[in-house]
């Protein structure tokens, strides 16, 4: 499941010494509603009386430098607007929980609704992360053996893709999918826990690993969602040895390098012991778990940096995916 990642791999290390489509995403629904100047003056030569005092840039351009813009969650010109997607605004956002849980969110009513509960056969692990392409198949990775599934969201029913888990990339990530640039295709994108970089997973050809590169800067633990736009973008927040150490942030992030080129603060969300995230319509939905046992479900407008919750869940959520067929904008 996602948890913290530094205790997940302690408890292993003590043990050996977390889409509008035709294929489940348009089934209609019949919601429910759950409960719920340091000066160093050594050798210093003094300005001329009248001289205008010199301009030391040195800690106030480093600020400047070192702090990114807010993320921009705008189409791209050169991004190719699909034509096979159905309505956008019948897309869902699907998320897992640590139990197996399969649900549908729609974001316009806030409401989800359990669409099963799957039977992956990998005895010992639990869902970790998920996306969903626009089809509406589900990816899920398990912990702690890295094995990805193939889910319909339409029936919960599972099967093996056949990926061999990559140890030097790492056994567990984040993940999302978003449209290519240039094209009418979409590529699973995914953050590793373990050397902290960016790759992609071919889902077409093998189910192969490449790694992009490491974050620059370093980001951890991210979850990642995509969007129709061409946009990629992580959720994550600092950790220290106990728990979360920092604000959590969504970080915008190039495809090509893995430099993470935006940045916008999430004040008073903690990502807990799960969290998931997605985009929908605009908006950023965070899935998160501060009390451990259940699920907070937040909207985050970038337009006008707002945060507001709109359901809890009596669940922890690990993962989210969502369709690149889902609405740009509200």
């Amino acid at each position: 499941m996602r948890t913290p990642r530094h205790l997940l791999f302690a408890s292993i290390a003590a043990v050996i010494a977390a889409c509008g489509s035709r294929t489940g995403l348009l089934v209609p629904l019949d919601f429910t509603t759950d409960s719920g100047i340091v000066d160093a003056r050594s050798d210093v030569i003094l300005p001329h009386p009248d001289a205008t005092p010199p301009h030391d840039a040195g800690e106030e351009d480093a600020g400047e430098e070192d702090a990114l813009p807010p993320i921009d969650v705008r189409v791209p010109e050169d991004v190719i607007v699909l034509s096979d997607c159905p309505d956008a605004s019948s897309t869902f956002i699907y998320v897992i929980s640590e139990a197996n849980n399969l649900y549908s969110f729609y974001p316009p009513s806030g409401q989800l609704e359990l669409k099963g509960t799957i039977a992956c056969p990998d005895p010992g692990s639990t869902p970790f992360s998920m996306a969903v392409d626009r089809t509406g198949i589900a990816y899920i990775v398990f912990s702690p053996s890295g094995n990805l599934f193939r889910v319909s969201t339409a029936t919960a029913a599972c099967e093996p893709t056949g990926l061999v888990p990559n140890g030097e990339f790492g056994l567990t990530y984040g993940m999302g999918f978003s449209q290519n640039s240039g094209d009418a295709g979409e590529t699973l994108y995914v953050a590793s826990d373990t050397s902290e970089s960016l790759g992609t997973i071919d889902v077409l050809n093998g189910y192969t690993i490449t790694n992009i590169g490491p974050f620059n800067p370093p980001i951890s633990e991210a979850e990642l969602t995509g969007t129709g736009g061409g946009g990629l973008f992580g959720f994550w927040q600092p950790r220290n040895g106990t728990g979360t150490d920092g604000t959590a942030n969504i970080v915008q992030i190039d495809k090509t390098s893995a430099e993470v080129t935006n940045s916008s603060p999430l004040p008073g969300v903690d990502q807990g012991n799960g969290w998931a995230f997605a985009f929908w319509g605009g908006d950023f939905y965070t899935f998160t778990a501060p009390g451990g046992a259940s699920t907070v479900v937040q909207r985050f407008s970038p337009a006008d940096n707002s945060i507001v919750q709109v359901a809890t869940v009596d669940d922890v959520i690990v993962g989210a995916g969502v369709s690149t067929c889902a609405p740009q904008q509200q």
